[in-house]
């Protein structure tokens, strides 16, 4: 079987037991009907369900030729408690995977806070798996990332000509709501090819309102809403693999049909799934201008902090309040005084502190990045 480009396997999200275990029965089956149907490249990462995704996966692809299969590891600086030493845990997803070589291996998730343990030199953690790349035992290496434009251009300069390639959220929502337009541009003018995480925001893009199905249906009857957001990754010519996270089988044979035909899109067809995005969004209209920033007592940076608002509006992730753990304290939606000068200045006419409040409700309601890294260190360690 000729194999499937551009289509990977993500192994975060196994079918799991009533336990949360792994259902190991139904993860084999997936596998080896992707691998039957030409599908050879597998994305894992030491924390994916506690630990247990590496095991799993390389229980079940010991039984199949090395070369005909491609594992894709993460190494996790972003949240390790007790030592970020690279060496012990490679070794670990080594022996989990029962191989003796990664095919791709990746910084995982460098972000606004990660990125300082990146840069540690303490750490020894971007020169280590350089050395693990001379000697074989990792073929590509790149990285992830959920952040800013700006913090990927400073991992970038950091990281030199060491970074093959750069995995990123990416989907035609995101194209505007995360500026992936502008990381993909940017990872582009650098020669970085592309690997795309989230093609379906999470399965928010894999149901569609009534009146964008109807839209989108008058273009081409038929097509469901997860190929509309497949075939608009795949018109982008930089984007080097588009991973797709299933818990089903029923995923498995429905992604492998999408990616067997090539349909590319017209500029009419690309315009249509943007216009749907932005209906998707109900967002806060703050067009960045920074009229509210000057009367700030606080000093906050109100039009950040509205589009990470708007994010959360749509899926409480906690990759996206991330990026407001950063800051200080006194730098973050609760020191808003309420004072309103900002409201007063908005062009937009944007109650600015309500929406500030909305955002502190939001993210009060949701994880510290902190308690899910405490979380998931407790599950591996249990």
């Amino acid at each position: 079987m000729e194999t499937i480009k551009k289509f990977g396997f993500g192994c975060m999200r196994f079918p799991t037991n009533s336990d949360e275990s792994v259902n190991y029965e139904e993860t084999e089956k997936m596998i080896d009907y992707a691998l039957k149907n030409g599908v050879n490249y597998f994305d894992t990462a030491y924390v994916y369900h506690s630990g247990k995704s590496e095991t799993v996966l390389g229980d079940v692809l010991k039984k199949y030729p090395r070369e005909s299969f491609m594992i894709a590891n993460k190494y996790p600086g972003h949240q390790i408690a007790d030592t970020y030493y690279p060496e012990p845990i490679f070794l670990e997803q080594l022996e989990r995977c029962q191989v003796d070589y990664f095919d791709y291996y990746l910084l995982h998730n460098v972000n606004e806070n990660s990125i300082k343990v990146y840069k540690d030199e303490k750490w020894g953690i971007l020169e280590y798996f350089k050395k693990q790349k001379e000697l074989g035992k990792i073929k590509h290496l790149g990285f992830s990332c959920h952040c800013s434009v700006e913090l990927l251009k400073e991992f970038l300069d950091y990281c030199g000509d060491a970074m093959e390639f750069c995995q990123i959220q990416l989907n035609y929502l995101d194209w505007t709501l995360q500026d992936g337009k502008e990381k993909y541009d940017l990872l582009t003018e650098r020669n970085i090819p592309v690997y795309i995480m989230e093609p379906l925001r999470g399965g928010k893009l894999a149901s569609l309102p009534e009146e964008a199905t109807r839209k989108l249906n008058a273009l081409r009857e038929g097509v469901t809403p997860v190929e509309w957001a497949f075939r608009f990754l795949l018109n982008l010519p930089n984007v080097r693999m588009i991973l797709s996270g299933m818990s089903e089988f029923s995923q498995v044979k429905e992604n492998i049909e999408i990616f067997k035909n090539d349909k590319p899109l017209n500029e009419t067809e690309i315009n249509a799934l943007l216009e749907v995005a932005e209906s998707l969004k109900d967002s806060v209209p703050c067009t960045g201008c920074g009229y509210c920033l000057k009367d700030c007592p606080k000093e906050l940076n109100i039009p950040f902090m509205l589009s990470i608002y708007n994010e959360l509006k749509i899926q409480k992730a906690v990759a996206t309040r991330i990026r407001i753990d950063a800051l200080p304290e006194e730098k973050q939606s609760t020191a808003c005084i309420g004072c309103g000068l900002c409201a007063q200045n908005c062009p937009q006419k944007i109650d600015v502190p309500k929406e500030l409040s909305n955002l502190s409700d939001i993210l009060n309601s949701m994880p510290t990045w902190a308690q899910v890294c405490e979380e998931r260190n407790r599950k591996m360690k249990g």
